[in-house]
């Protein structure tokens, strides 16, 4: 039976690139990712048919090579980006590399592993997305046709999106701010997107997403405000009294903080909990090797049974340290101690085996959406920084060392995940486990590639300038001598010019660019100074960390990192976060879903919410078609792939605006044909927010006729 032919793994290179940038997009906006798996092998059965007969080996390899976008993705965004709140360029050559190197690590330490969690504890470990994805592989080769649903949701998110960021006929976050209760605010963010990962998580996480966001804009925020808005001064970590503070300035200086412990806390009480799992992990790990010592030959193996030699762990364990190792002392970090660069390529093998095998358990109990890469990587960083810490290495370098070290780790954990989940695909349809492992390894390297460029993409797309007047004496006495950087404000450069065409009321000059982390008088971030007059005159606002790709994890990353090597954490608000997580778990609530929630916008968190109610309402009653081949689940994938897309064409637009090449506002041809009353209006965007509602409930009281298979899943999210 045909199975790595060329074209399978070049459909499957295709939809790891097409998926690794959506999920990129994703997981910047919302700081979920959605697994691909199934709708990857929804739409190469539906491809394969126009081309030809395919065999279901084939769409298991296309599946397979498909799904390392979403997870190398998933891994670089939740940490790398934190570089540039660390004050850092975020270049290509570092998010390609280290995303090789942890997809690879998470790849090769997986294959002593399958035998044991894949073969031996089958019956034992259901790995729910990977027995759905095997369940749809069946249906197609049956004949099974419902990829249909997934082409509908990608136009009818695709049309939405386009009409609603690119052409502006309406806003995308619907809000209201009460006046009866100073501080808080109610808003939503009417994307397809965040619609279709409230569906697939399900009214469960989702409910426990939505309520960490009413305790941070509904209680904590009015409640700082009213304790807090008769104090003349600002309060530390804010810059500015209380009293003249929106609600978002609130979430930004303190509600993050708190949700930071929050989420710290919940990731590693995950963590913690699943000691039990790690143990039994490790000891029948050994066991299994121990016990592969007295077999016979692989040659002599069943085709279903060989995967790669054992002899490239350790040899590709080896190369892959030393090309960290290198990366670090020559390009990255030569200016380090040299031992910290040997420390840290160590730790990247060490905690990459480590939670490589963490990981491959876990999603076999429980499937992705519990997979607690958050708290793997806040251990790591934790402990990278520690290290870092006890040997005296504080510096700014060492923040990015130490980030490096956890975006290779958390790269390992997340590929590992999907690689578990693959392996039990094509262990339930027969497939050969080495080609599987090499199509990984091919879908690593093709995703890192688009993924390592769509993040500095969006950072550029989304970036602004604005004006904004603030002394800075300390820099300005030093101005004919040069830079002297004052508390938490650093030098980046003595010769930065504004692009063409951007805030024209300001004139050409050149400036110094600062970045500021830690300053008890100007709010993190970049900004660019005037020597002569001594003010910094312009906040550069960078694409990441922006409302429209706020990078929820990589700030938590860059505020843990900072805090610690800088011993400037606000300790008060991070405990804050730790005891309402502890409150929850006493209540019986598993808190990492809730943790997450605090830290994200309500926009966000309400969007999702009104996906996973949806859920609920289209599964009350009737026969009930549950998990990820559902008709509700394909269609919502469909959604967020079409809004993800044309979410990038979206940025193009603004990048294109950012940099000159187009005029500001040529595209924004909603306001001119309805008006900008319609085009701004609250209403009006919750009421076609509603019918792309009604369009997901209809679709999914629609049964897909029996084609799929039953079973349960909480979809792909981390």
């Amino acid at each position: 039976m045909p199975e790595f032919t060329l074209r399978a793994v070049l459909l499957g290179v295709g939809f790891g690139i097409l998926f690794g940038a959506i999920s990129t997009y994703l997981g910047l906006r919302a700081g979920l990712t959605v697994s691909a798996s199934i709708p990857i092998a929804v739409l190469s059965i539906s491809l394969f048919k126009k081309l030809g007969h395919s065999s279901i080996l084939e769409n298991n390899i296309v599946q397979t090579t498909g799904s390392a976008g979403e997870s190398v993705a998933a891994g670089v965004i939740f940490t790398l980006p934190a570089m540039i709140f660390l004050g850092f360029p975020l270049e290509y050559s570092r998010i390609f590399l280290l995303a090789m190197i942890g997809g690879w690590l998470g790849i090769l330490f997986m294959i002593p592993l399958r035998r044991y969690l894949i073969v031996q504890e089958h019956g034992v470990l259901p790995y729910p997305e990977g027995a759905a994805c095997a369940d749809v592989l069946r249906a197609g080769e049956k004949g099974g046709n419902f990829a249909g649903r997934v082409f509908w949701g990608l136009t009818v998110g695709g049309v939405y999106k386009f009409l609603m960021d690119a052409l502006q006929f309406w806003k995308e976050s619907p809000n209201y701010d009460p006046r009866w209760l100073p501080g808080a605010s109610l808003r939503a963010d009417v994307t397809p997107e965040y619609l279709g990962v409230g569906y697939i998580i399900g009214p469960a996480i989702a409910g426990a997403m939505f309520a960490g966001g009413v305790i941070s804009w509904l209680v904590i925020a009015p409640a700082i405000k009213f304790f807090g808005g008769a104090f003349p001064h600002a309060i530390y970590p804010s810059t500015v009294p209380i009293a003249q503070m929106s609600p978002d300035d609130v979430w930004g200086a303190y509600i993050r903080p708190i949700g930071a412990g929050a989420v710290a806390a919940a990731g590693l009480i995950t963590l913690l909990r699943t000691l039990p799992t790690i143990l039994h992990a490790f000891r029948g790990t050994a066991r299994d090797l121990r016990a592969a010592g007295g077999r016979a030959a692989a040659a002599l193996a069943p085709r279903t049974e060989r995967d790669l030699p054992g002899w490239m762990v350790p040899a590709g364990a080896a190369v892959l340290g030393a090309l960290m190792w290198l990366i670090l002392q020559f390009r990255y970090n030569p200016h380090a101690a040299w031992f910290s660069n040997v420390l840290s390529a160590l730790l990247v093998v060490l905690f990459g085996f480590f939670f490589v095998t963490v990981s491959s358990r876990i999603v076999g109990l429980i499937g992705n959406s519990s997979n607690p890469v958050s708290g793997m990587t806040i251990a790591t960083l934790l402990v990278t920084c520690l290290f870092f810490l006890a040997a005296g290495w504080t510096g700014h370098l060492y923040a990015a060392l130490a980030l490096s070290v956890g975006g290779a780790v958390a790269i390992a954990a997340a590929i590992a995940g999907a690689t578990s989940q693959d392996l039990k695909t094509g262990f339930l349809v027969g497939a050969t486990p080495w080609k599987q492992q090499v199509t990984l390894m091919i879908g690593v390297v093709a995703s890192v590639i688009v993924v390592g460029y769509t993040v500095p993409f969006l950072n550029t797309a989304y970036a602004s300038y604005k004006p904004e007047t603030i002394a800075l004496p300390a820099l300005a006495a030093h101005a004919a001598t040069g830079p002297t950087a004052a508390p938490g404000v650093s030098v980046e450069s003595l010769d930065y010019t504004l692009p063409a065409g951007v805030l024209r009321a300001v004139p050409l000059r050149r400036y110094w660019e600062l970045n500021v982390i830690g300053s008890r008088t100007i709010p993190n971030g970049k900004y660019l100074y005037n020597p002569a007059s001594g003010n910094v005159e312009i906040h550069w606002v960078q694409g990441i960390g922006s409302e429209q790709v706020a990078a929820p994890q990589a700030q938590l990353m860059a505020t843990i990192i900072n805090g610690l090597l800088s011993r400037q954490l606000p300790w008060p608000l991070i405990l804050v976060g730790v005891f309402i997580v502890v409150a929850v778990e006493l209540l019986g609530v598993r808190s990492l879903a809730f943790a997450v929630g605090t830290y994200l916008g309500l926009g966000t968190t309400a969007a999702i919410f009104v996906g996973g109610a949806l859920r609920w309402l289209a599964e009350r009653g009737g026969t009930k078609e549950e998990g990820d081949t559902s008709s509700g689940a394909l269609y919502s994938s469909g959604l967020i792939g079409g809004a993800a897309v044309f979410g990038l064409v979206a940025a193009a637009i603004s990048y294109l605006e950012a940099t000159g090449r187009i005029a500001h506002g040529q595209f924004a041809v909603g306001p001119r044909l309805i008006g900008a009353a319609w085009a701004n209006s609250n209403l009006w965007a919750m009421a076609l927010f509603a019918l792309l509602c009604l369009s997901l409930y209809l679709v999914a009281r629609r049964p897909l006729g029996g084609a799929a298979g039953k079973e349960p899943g909480d979809g792909g999210t981390r």
